[in-house]
């Protein structure tokens, strides 16, 4: 036996990253689902809004999943609405990962075209800063 053919042989296979990934991105969601983050205690206050009193654009996340994992979507959503897409935009990608890890065809992320970064980089502040406005109050967690 060559050492090329016991190195091929030790090779992991290509779903395992994204099984690690999704285990420790469904033991996540148990915890936040078993932690309730409307109660004190559980998790550390958003480090912004204890500094300046406005809403960053994460806060109400861990709520919004909380909810999602009850089942409570229209709720969730209204908790961080730009999080609730991410999230469910995340989850599509994460599916088309492991289905093209376990295919073996290669995975192309979507979307593709730099401007959706770009996009993206620019929704994060007029969000961030909107929430914050009182006449987006809804935006708020």
């Amino acid at each position: 036996m060559s050492v090329t053919s016991a190195v091929a042989r030790l090779r992991a296979h290509p779903a395992l990253l994204p099984g690690l990934v999704g285990f420790l991105g469904v033991t996540s969601l148990v915890y936040v689902a078993l932690s309730d983050p409307n109660e004190a205690g559980h998790y550390p206050t958003c480090p912004w809004l204890a500094l300046t009193g406005t809403y960053c654009p994460g806060c109400g996340s861990l709520r919004m999943l909380h909810a999602f994992t009850h089942g409570q979507f229209a709720h969730g959503f209204g908790l961080n609405p730009l999080g609730a897409i991410v999230f469910a935009w995340a989850a599509v990608e994460y599916v088309r990962w492991t289905w093209s890890s376990l295919t073996g065809r290669g995975y192309v992320p979507w979307p593709r075209h730099r401007y959706w970064v770009w996009g993206l980089v620019a929704v994060i502040p007029v969000y961030w800063v909107l929430r914050n406005l009182p006449f987006a109050a809804a935006l708020a967690p």
